[in-house]
């Protein structure tokens, strides 16, 4: 029998819960049941419950205590308690929010003006005299050095605070069908790693004829500006494939391969490319491999400021600062600036003839010579039976430049300035003021902004064989209106060296050529499309079932290009 008044020991009641984590509903009390908990994370971690030790250490965060840094150390902006609240991760139900806020409270100052003052000196030193013979804002005059710490700390930090920017989003440069496959990815960082010797060049045929440079257009400064006139003539931009130069050699088996400057030069150049493009590659079914172009795509325009820490807009507003714009003009300005610096009455002509004239053309051709060149890109141990790689590629001089009694080949070309003031700019001096003082600096500056497209222009000139790149300086008469340009000068390079200060490594160019080539000779018969991912440094290989999907393309582009053209007349 025993005893009710001794202490017993009973086993609780075990509820499982076999539908889940936790108590199971019908054993929690009606009164605290469907009441929410605060969520939590394994990855929280658990600091301080509470600190009363110092509970105005974070205003001095904000340097409300003039009299210094003073508390506890651990508890300032620069050594802040890194134990995160437990459940911040979380949006929490039981967040406690102020009902008003604290910046709705002011603070009185009672002091006399006087105590002010001495305060104002305490704090800011000799800043308060800075303050007060502050320099006027802007451009300093030529050749002036900041002077002062003020001016030097004035200038904009690139970078700095840029980084909550949105991310530009670019639509790519052709419609990729729902039938495409993808064939390969190639990243930009494994293209920049390709080397192959540069490859000797043999010249076969020459065709068309050039004008002489006008020397009179090197004496052009700041102070003795020349406008920029339209001048009408045609200028054929034939693509691979319909060249019939290159049909013939086709027929011919003269090479493997064949390509033009343009889509050369941009593949040479692929990492330094911020814009979206695209390559056609031909496989036909003898084993020749055609690199070409769409009509009115990238290869047509002339791109401004592509890398630019902030490039122009590409937006929906018809403003003449947007992206669109500044290429339309860029490319008006470099096809009126070529056939403005040229003597039109003194002329050179090569063995035969333009390969693209009409008897309608015939007399209004623009200054262009086509040099046909051969480059061989087998392998250097390759094995004596094995056959041969060589790419004809079509280039392109501009102009004949006469020294004494030799003349010497040359590609021209325009740099234009459109608004130094204007989103996207990226930080350029105004030339007007700069460029016969500061040459050197205008120089760097347009080789960081558009470093893709120097690269192209240098590597034309390259291949082409040509001595000289003639670039031209070319500006807004008004920086608000892009009808009128003046040309403020010229300057000329030897390509090589030009490439050279670029940093330009032509021998990973023609390794980036030599990938591609190798990985076109294994692909079946058909046609692809190489296509630059608009918004990551990422090359992509497509299979395209039909030409119908690209020529509809066409068909919108050449739409889209007769419209520019009316613009501009």
């Amino acid at each position: 029998m025993t005893d009710s008044n001794k202490p017993q020991f009973v086993l609780p009641t075990i509820n499982d819960n076999a539908g889940g984590w936790g108590p199971a509903s019908n054993v929690i009390p009606e009164q605290f049941r469907e009441i929410p908990y605060t969520p939590y994370s394994k990855s929280d971690k658990l600091g301080r419950v509470a600190d009363w030790t110092n509970p105005d250490g974070q205003k001095q965060d904000n340097n409300q205590n003039t009299g210094g840094r003073q508390g506890r150390t651990g508890f300032n902006r620069f050594n802040r308690d890194q134990h995160q609240a437990y459940g911040a991760s979380f949006a929490s139900a039981f967040a406690y929010f102020h009902s008003e806020d604290e910046s709705s409270f002011s603070v009185v100052d009672n002091r006399s003006s006087g105590t002010k003052k001495q305060a104002l000196k305490a704090v800011s030193g000799s800043n308060v005299r800075t303050n007060r013979v502050q320099p006027k804002q802007g451009y300093r005059t030529v050749g002036q050095r900041p002077n002062n710490r003020y001016q030097q700390q004035n200038r904009r930090r690139y970078g700095y605070k840029d980084y909550d920017k949105p991310q530009r989003v670019r639509n790519a440069s052709i419609n990729i069908g729902a039938d495409w496959k993808v064939l390969d990815e190639i990243e930009f960082s494994r293209l920049s790693k390709l080397n192959f010797n540069i490859p000797k060049a043999t010249d076969i045929a020459n065709y068309g004829f050039v004008n002489v440079y006008n020397k009179a257009y090197d004496r052009i400064n700041t102070k003795n500006e020349k406008m920029l006139t339209h001048i009408e003539r045609v200028k054929y931009d034939t693509t691979t494939s319909e060249d019939p130069i290159i049909q013939q050699y086709i027929q011919e088996n003269k090479a493997t391969v064949f390509a033009t400057d343009a889509v050369l030069s941009l593949l040479m150049c692929a990492t330094r490319t911020v814009y979206p493009w695209d390559i056609v590659v031909k496989k036909s079914a003898d084993g020749k491999v055609i690199l070409d172009k769409r009509p009115g795509g990238i290869f047509d325009f002339v791109t401004v400021n592509e890398n630019s820490y902030d490039p122009p807009a590409d937006s929906d507003k018809e403003t003449i600062n947007s992206w669109s714009a500044l290429c339309n003009e860029a490319t008006y300005i470099n096809q009126n600036f070529s056939r403005q610096v040229l003597n039109g009455n003194d002329v050179e002509k090569f063995e035969n003839a333009n390969p693209f004239a009409t008897p309608e053309t015939e007399g209004e051709l623009a200054s262009c010579g086509y040099r046909y060149r051969s480059f061989d890109l087998s392998n250097p141990d390759a094995a004596e039976g094995e056959e041969k790689i060589e790419i004809i590629v079509r280039t392109e001089v501009d102009a004949a430049v006469k020294s004494g009694n030799k003349s010497s080949y040359a590609t021209v070309r325009a740099l234009n300035e459109f608004d130094p003031t204007a989103q996207g700019a990226g930080g350029a001096l105004p030339w007007k003021k700069s460029l016969d003082s500061q040459r050197g600096a205008v120089v760097a500056t347009e080789m960081r902004n558009n470093a893709a497209k120097l690269a192209r222009w240098a590597v034309q000139a390259i291949l082409a064989d040509a001595e000289q790149l003639k670039l031209g300086y070319v500006a807004r008469y008004n920086p608000k209106e892009n009808s009128r340009h003046v040309i403020l000068g010229t300057q000329a390079y030897k390509p090589r060296d030009f490439a050279a200060q670029m940093n330009l490594s032509l021998t990973n160019g023609w390794g980036i050529i030599k990938a591609v080539v190798d990985m076109c000779l294994q692909l079946p018969e058909g046609t692809y499309i190489m296509m630059k991912d608009p918004n990551r440094p990422i090359l992509r290989v497509y299979h395209v079932p039909s030409e119908e999907d690209l020529q509809e393309d066409e068909d919108y582009d050449e739409e889209g290009e007769d419209e520019v053209e009316g613009e501009q007349n």
